[in-house]
């Protein structure tokens, strides 16, 4: 089973004076830090409300620091269940973001129909990599299950 993991992360950022400003700053930050490994995890803004349920802007500024939600989407391929998925997105995720706290917002299984194989009979997701020569790690084999 191949599943669709949603990861927010809030990553911290510096110098900042306005909110649009921290979210350009924020998904540059983390798009250094996933790529090259990660590159076909896609990055974009997260939402936020508050307690009353009233909408949020993504980022928090004070002091001219802010911390901004993003959401990190990435397929996790050849899972035994949805659990499996979401402890693996964390883990690889979390090895290139060092210090930026991360939380699993969703896990759906991905249908048969938006997973394509690329010639070679390896799967591959249609928003994960573009290039040809680009090879998708198995996760299985990164994760040692208790």
């Amino acid at each position: 089973m191949d599943c669709r993991v949603v990861v927010e992360a809030a990553v911290p950022v510096y110098d900042v004076e306005t909110v649009d400003e921290a979210i350009r700053i924020a998904i540059s930050k983390t798009g250094e830090m996933l790529n090259p490994d990660l590159k076909y995890v896609e990055i974009s803004m997260g939402a936020r409300t508050s307690p009353g349920g009233e909408e949020l802007q993504p980022a928090f500024i004070a002091a001219d620091e802010a911390l901004v939600a993003l959401e990190l989407e990435m397929t996790v391929f050849n899972v035994e269940q949805e659990e499996h998925a979401s402890r693996i997105a964390r883990k690889e995720i979390g090895q290139r973001l060092e210090n930026i706290p991360l939380k699993v917002l969703s896990v759906e299984r991905v249908d048969d129909e938006s997973v394509e194989t690329d010639g070679e009979g390896d799967t591959r997701a249609e928003t994960g990599a573009s290039d040809a020569d680009e090879t998708l790690v198995d996760f299985d084999d990164l994760v040692d299950d208790h």
